[in-house]
């Protein structure tokens, strides 16, 4: 689906929390994660609207992790059910969301650094016979899955800019190329839905734009995509819908344009700096000026300590 065929079938959506979407993917309700006496995750109502882009946005500790773990089978609500296609996956465990199409990315990456990035890439491989220990034992029964593993593999380390890599070690890869090499394992499985965890987060600025038209193209093949991340400019680039969490609620949901111009997003989770890229160097300067002036003030209070002590 196209970006404006989405933007014409997300228009009447209403802008407010846990709005019906025309086609949802997941629908979830009700679901909290409490540690201890904190409340991390309280989401009353979210549906994602299938075949989009979707970010999920909000300051750092609002649970948009802890509701992607909860979603996916790595961690277990307190209270919830949800649905994905469907079927509900409230209670399922990881490797079975995984099967059922609905697959994630981590924040920190979770390439195997000791194989190489072949070897990451087809244990992201579906339907293997040869996982059975039986048969194992009988190579004719699993070379040719193999063989089609490691096409299939090959074609997207291609398109993913990492095949000339295949033969090194996942641990020699750079953070932008793990979060390459995440994503591309990621497809393996040919997956319904991808859960990206701050895609961005440590990419060199060279890797960003093509993380940018991966996950575009990802959108473009049919592939549902729900994201959580802090750069701004990238979530005005290539989201379709964007949800707001704080303190664990969903507050606020919108195409971007909408979102951003709220004003309460914009004071209470976007920032100061909410419209501005971050590649502006006028902002990296106003930051290294403050940075220096809090430094020459500190130098000036050690002097007059210092002062103080001598007799």
């Amino acid at each position: 689906m196209s970006a404006e065929t989405l933007s014409a079938a997300l228009a009447d959506v209403p802008r407010s929390p846990g709005a019906p979407k025309p086609d949802p993917i997941l629908v979830a309700d009700s679901v909290t994660r409490r540690f201890g006496g904190m409340t991390a995750v309280d989401v009353e109502h979210i549906e994602i609207q299938r075949g989009a882009i979707t970010a999920l946005i909000g300051p750092n500790g609002a649970g948009k992790t802890t509701l992607f773990n909860l979603l996916t089978g790595f961690d277990q609500p307190n209270t919830g059910t949800w649905t994905f296609e469907g079927r509900s996956l409230a209670g399922v465990p990881a490797a079975r969301v995984a099967r059922s199409g609905m697959v994630r990315t981590f924040q920190l990456t979770k390439a195997l650094n000791r194989m190489t990035v072949m070897e990451n890439m087809r244990l992201g491989g579906a339907r293997q016979p040869g996982e059975n220990l039986g048969r194992a034992l009988l190579p004719p029964l699993w070379r040719s899955r193999e063989r089609e593993i490691t096409e299939k593999a090959e074609h997207l380390l291609e398109r993913f800019k990492l095949l000339e890599k295949k033969g090194d070690f996942a641990g020699s890869l750079s953070g932008g190329q793990r979060k390459l090499l995440e994503m591309a394992r990621a497809l393996m499985s040919d997956p319904t839905m991808v859960m990206l965890d701050e895609p961005m987060a440590g990419v060199n600025p060279a890797l960003t734009q093509s993380l940018l038209g991966h996950i575009q193209s990802l959108r473009d093949d049919g592939t549902t995509v729900l994201f959580v991340e802090h750069d701004m400019h990238m979530v005005r680039h290539i989201s379709d819908w964007v949800a707001v969490m704080a303190e664990g609620r969903l507050v606020a949901e919108g195409p971007p344009s909408t979102v951003m111009a709220d004003q309460a997003v914009v004071d209470a989770y976007l920032g100061a700096h909410h419209d501005t890229d971050l590649g502006d160097d006028s902002l990296l300067e106003d930051e290294a000026v403050t940075r220096q002036l809090e430094a020459e003030a500190q130098a000036e209070d050690t002097e007059r300590a210092h002062e103080k002590e001598q007799p």
